[in-house]
């Protein structure tokens, strides 16, 4: 008990997440001996850590990076626009089907945020948008980013659950699809009552070609690193490295603007990313030690079991944890501390691993838009100075459409796993 209360006793007073998860197991380990705290706490640290696939992390995150500085962006967003920008709504939707694109670089919900509350949002509220509408439509598209791989959250899943990340990989490329098929659903639906505006004419079948050539360098990353390790040419490390020396060429001989200084701040930059993520894991592998030592994730499991033979109300009641849990916490935290607990329930229920690995992802992913703690709705509201309750107002048509999808995703489980059977996993 004295663990729980001092966990979120120090998250509440604003102490770092790491701090709180070692903190929180040193004390458990403390009460159980001090041979515990001494001897076990260093080793529990170093293996959790010690777990190859986390290498690809800081190489896609440097990868991202660099094919962010070298222009992508803007490529990118002239190539959605001429496909949809004649559409009422059409920056809305180039937004949209832009940030498919833009998932195959970064795999991040908030770099995306970022990157597109910093040019499309100024350009959609110049267009006639209202600024809280172009946040709320980014907001909605940026949880494509890590749901399509490359994926910075698929990485720890499949690495601390044992599932393939290959695997995971191709099990996002469908639902990332689908939520993006669902936003620009709502767009088009409510294109005419909010008086969305539209580009006057339709790109022409050569300025379409036109800004395919421009972008083809960046469509391509995606398909080397999913083809790489989905043929078992390459592990999802050695993709990550080869995505990064990718980049660098890209940047350095064919762009020309990726000049050594920037490099060694993206370089940094990645540093400083990568080591709050590893602190949080090891801190966390401290405190997930305790709590499986004193099989605190079984009783949880069994109590869950005992609410409801049903299947359906289990996987429910699991969904709904992830999402008013995802509210409060980090979503690699969350991971972390919950993935051990309820992925063994999901093996009970006789889900497929990869079916409810995706389905974890994505219900994090949604949390990352909703109040009072998601993390892109701060990214977009400190980039684009607009408040957060205006653009959550603006969000909710985009986060029920997301959260049916996810719930027609965990039920339905050949809407995902079509495309990893297809390719052998």
């Amino acid at each position: 008990m004295i663990v729980g209360i001092l966990f979120f006793f120090l998250l509440f007073f604003g102490a770092p997440v790491a701090l709180s998860l070692g903190v929180s197991g040193l004390v458990g380990m403390y009460e159980m001996g001090g041979l515990h705290f001494t001897a076990i706490a260093p080793s529990k640290i170093f293996n959790g850590l010690n777990i190859f696939p986390f290498l690809a992390m800081p190489f896609f995150i440097l990868a991202g990076e660099i094919m962010n500085h070298t222009g992508i962006t803007g490529r990118l967003v002239m190539l959605a626009e001429a496909l949809v920008g004649h559409f009422r709504g059409g920056l809305a939707h180039s937004n949209m089907l832009a940030s498919v694109f833009f998932a195959g670089i970064t795999g991040s919900a908030t770099a995306d945020a970022a990157a597109f509350g910093r040019t499309l949002v100024p350009a959609m509220e110049k267009q006639g948008y209202s600024r809280s509408y172009a946040c709320a439509v980014t907001a909605a598209g940026s949880i494509i980013g890590p749901t399509i791989p490359p994926s910075g959250l698929m990485v720890v899943y499949g690495s601390l659950m044992g599932v393939s990340i290959g695997g995971l990989f191709a099990t996002g490329i469908l639902p990332g699809i689908l939520v993006c098929v669902v936003c620009m659903a709502i767009i088009a639906a409510t294109g005419k009552r909010k008086n969305l505006p539209k580009t006057a004419k339709r790109a022409t079948l050569n300025e379409i070609l036109f800004h395919f050539r421009g972008s083809i360098l960046a469509l391509l990353m995606p398909l080397i690193i999913l083809g790489g390790i989905v043929f078992g040419i390459v592990t999802p490390t050695e993709a990550a490295s080869i995505a990064v020396a990718y980049s660098m060429i890209v940047g350095r001989v064919i762009y020309r603007n990726l000049s050594l200084s920037s490099l060694f701040s993206m370089m940094i930059k990645t540093a400083q990313i990568s080591a709050v993520i590893y602190l949080i894991i090891g801190a966390a592998s401290i405190l997930g030690w305790w709590l499986s030592f004193n099989q605190i994730p079984q009783q949880i499991a069994e109590l869950f079991l005992t609410v409801s033979s049903n299947h359906s109300i289990i996987l429910f009641l699991i969904i709904t944890m992830l999402l008013l849990v995802g509210m409060v916490m980090d979503i690699n935290v969350m991971l972390i501390i919950l993935g051990p607990i309820l992925v063994p329930i999901t093996q009970q229920l006789g889900m497929d691993p990869l079916h409810a690995g995706i389905v974890f992802v994505l219900a994090l992913n949604i949390s990352l838009m909703t109040p009072p703690i998601g993390a892109c709705l701060f990214v977009l509201s400190s980039v684009t100075e607009t408040k957060l309750e205006k653009i959550s107002k603006d969000l909710i048509p985009f986060l029920l459409g997301e959260l049916a999808l996810l719930f027609i995703i965990a039920y339905f489980p050949s809407v995902t796993l079509f495309i990893p059977r297809l390719l052998g996993y």
